[in-house]
């Protein structure tokens, strides 16, 4: 039996018209340097610029050097939370903390653009930021890996360091790696 493969695939242009729209949004907002001191809640997407003259980076020219996301509480298990939650600034700030632990990074040459997206649409996050990663090809998304990592816990520092440690070293946990 031959599978028709054609009369398997889904394909919608309103999900990518979705998805180009909220790039645009995003591009158009505003960047605030970081960490962000505003209080706000909510979960969404953003871009992380920089500024500095690190030889590495002289390249990017006002292009995101990292796009990520910040999801609600529940998003993996599609068991949302009722409520909104801090999310998105938290994550904003948890990579301010990252790039304050390098000894060859200065927080005051980082800026973002963020856009929250309401819960009842969160199903978009991860499509809004597949769609900028691969608009802008960001170089802590795809060349230099491991910004984004969270501290893997106890027990679990066998692994080894990133990408992105090796060359940006002082994160605590990320020392404790192997």
């Amino acid at each position: 039996m031959t599978i028709n493969v054609l009369s398997q695939t889904f394909q919608s242009h309103q999900l990518v018209q979705l998805a180009n729209e909220a790039a645009r949004f995003l591009e158009s907002t505003s960047k605030h340097q970081l960490p962000i001191s505003s209080q706000f809640n909510g979960s969404g997407v953003y871009a992380l610029y920089y500024s500095g003259k690190n030889p590495k980076y002289l390249a990017l020219s006002g292009k995101p050097i990292y796009i990520g996301k910040a999801v609600p509480t529940g998003a993996r298990t599609g068991t949302f939370v009722a409520r909104e939650e801090p999310k998105l600034k938290s994550r904003l700030n948890e990579h301010a903390r990252s790039i304050k632990q390098t000894s060859n990074l200065n927080i005051m040459d980082f800026k973002c653009k963020f856009m929250i997206i309401p819960i009842e649409m969160s199903a978009i996050i991860s499509v809004v930021e597949s769609v900028l990663i691969n608009r802008y090809q960001p170089i802590w998304n795809t060349k230099i890996d491991g910004f984004g990592n969270h501290d893997p816990g106890k027990g679990r520092y066998e692994q080894a360091k990133s990408e992105w440690d090796k060359i940006h070293p002082g994160r605590a946990w990320a020392e404790k790696l192997k």
